[in-house]
């Protein structure tokens, strides 16, 4: 294993999640670069009263995948990609918002410091070129006897882009932010009345 990717994969283990998203390794895709990490995230939803429920299902789940290529890749422009995937249960209203994708996007965006058309940014401790994606807001109808509610709204969002730098907890931190507005939960230090 390179040093560099070895120094990327532990600099992860600095970022400072929120006690509301449950972070753990998964198992990364084997195809996609010589070396590969992945991290699964979820929103638990957090009882005030009773604190977290470990049999609660999270409507919004993540995984974040660090993909390195010693050799460099033309269409990274580095050698370091993170590709992350962020799906979130919404209420209808929001799902036939049609701006509802701009606003998504701009969740990423803004938690990786990147300007409005703008695909490279240098925001404070995050550092990313050749940032892109796509962001999809579907509706599902059940019939027959399958369980659970008649219609659902889900958002997703998939996106890539190359660090430039070694210390990725910040990414980390950034994805998990995309995850929390996804979620619907209030900026830190806010409390729901």
């Amino acid at each position: 294993m390179p040093e560099d990717f070895r120094l990327a994969v532990d600099s992860l283990a600095g970022a400072h999640i929120r006690p509301e998203i449950e972070v753990g390794p998964i198992r990364p895709p084997q195809r996609l670069a010589p070396f590969s990490h992945a991290l699964g995230a979820e929103v638990q939803q957090i009882d005030d009263s009773e604190g977290l429920h470990e049999d609660d299902q999270g409507s919004t789940f993540g995984r974040l995948i660090l993909l390195h290529d010693p050799a460099g890749h033309e269409a990274w422009n580095g050698t370091m990609r993170l590709v992350a995937y962020v799906q979130a249960e919404v209420e209808a209203a929001l799902a036939m918002d049609p701006l509802l994708p701009e606003v998504a996007w701009s969740w990423l965006a803004d938690a990786l410091g990147v300007a409005e058309g703008d695909t490279a940014s240098s925001f404070g401790e995050v550092e990313v070129t050749a940032l892109g994606g796509t962001v999809t807001s579907t509706t599902s109808v059940r019939y027959g006897d399958m369980a659970g509610q008649p219609r659902t709204h889900q958002l997703e969002l998939r996106a890539s882009w190359t660090a430039t730098d070694l210390g990725l907890g910040r990414h980390l931190e950034a994805f998990c932010e995309v995850l929390s507005a996804a979620a619907g939960l209030p900026p830190v230090g806010v409390t729901e009345l």
